[in-house]
C-alpha cells in the first residue's frame, strides 16, 4: 500500500514538536491511570526475552512496561524526556559510544510502531546496523498498526503488513517464529485504531 499521507507533508520525527505531541498523548488521563493494567504491558513482557534494545522508543512507553531494555531514538527531544524520567535512552551516536554497544549484548531487538514511519528498504538498513549487538538466536520483534491505525497519524509513511515485516525478517536473515494479529483478529484492524500486525522472528 502506498502511502496515505502522499496529497500532505508527512510529520518529521526527529522534530521536537513530534517529541511534545508523543509526550501530550501519553499524559492523556486515561493511559496515565491505566498504566499498570494496560495489555500491551503485559505482552511486551511476554514476546521480549532478556535483555532488549527498544530502536526508536519514542517518549519511553516501552521503557516503562520492561525491567531490561535500553532505548534509542533520533529525536534528541524524546531522548532527554526519557533520560529524565530516569531511563536508559540514547541517541544513535550516543549508543556507540556507551557501554551497551557490545557484541551478542542483547536477546531482542524490538521495533515498536516504528517500521511504518520509514521504507521497507530504510527499515532494513535501521535494523541490519544494529544486528552485530545481537545475540546468536536472538529475537526480533516487529509491531505495527493496522488500517485504522496506520491512518491516524501524519509521520507515517509506509503500510507495514504481515509480508512486509516476514519479508524485511527473511532478508536479515531471521527464521519466522510467529506472526499474528493483536489484540483481536486481522478484519478489527479496519475499525479498530490499536490492532496491530506482529512478526518474531529468530537469528539464525
Amino acid at each position: 500500500m502506498a502511502s496515505l499521507y502522499t496529497e500532505k507533508k508527512v510529520e518529521d520525527t526527529k522534530s521536537v514538536d513530534y517529541a511534545n505531541r508523543l509526550e501530550s498523548m501519553q499524559k492523556k488521563s486515561w493511559k496515565e491511570n491505566l498504566r499498570f493494567l494496560d495489555p500491551y504491558r503485559m505482552y511486551l513482557r511476554y514476546v521480549c526475552r532478556g535483555q532488549t534494545l527498544d530502536i526508536g522508543c519514542g517518549i519511553e512507553r516501552v521503557l516503562g512496561f520492561l525491567d531490561n531494555v535500553v532505548g534509542i531514538d533520533h529525536n534528541i527531544d524524546s531522548v532527554k524526556m526519557c533520560k529524565r524520567l530516569g531511563y536508559k535512552a540514547f541517541t544513535s551516536e550516543e549508543f556507540i559510544k556507551s557501554s551497551f554497544a557490545k557484541k551478542d549484548q542483547f536477546e531482542t531487538i524490538l521495533l515498536s510502531h516504528v517500521a511504518e514511519h520509514m521504507t521497507t528498504s530504510q527499515c532494513q538498513e535501521l535494523i541490519d546496523s544494529y544486528l552485530p549487538f545481537l545475540k546468536s538466536k536472538g529475537r526480533l520483534v516487529l509491531i505495527t498498526p493496522q488500517e485504522n491505525g496506520y491512518k491516524s497519524d501524519s509521520s507515517h509513511v509506509e503500510f507495514m503488513d504481515f509480508a512486509k515485516l516476514a519479508l524485511i525478517g527473511k532478508q536479515l536473515g531471521f527464521q519466522q517464529l510467529s506472526r499474528y494479529s493483536f489484540p483481536f483478529p486481522r478484519i478489527f484492524g479496519r475499525f479498530y485504531i490499536y490492532n496491530e500486525f506482529v512478526y518474531i522472528g529468530v537469528k539464525k
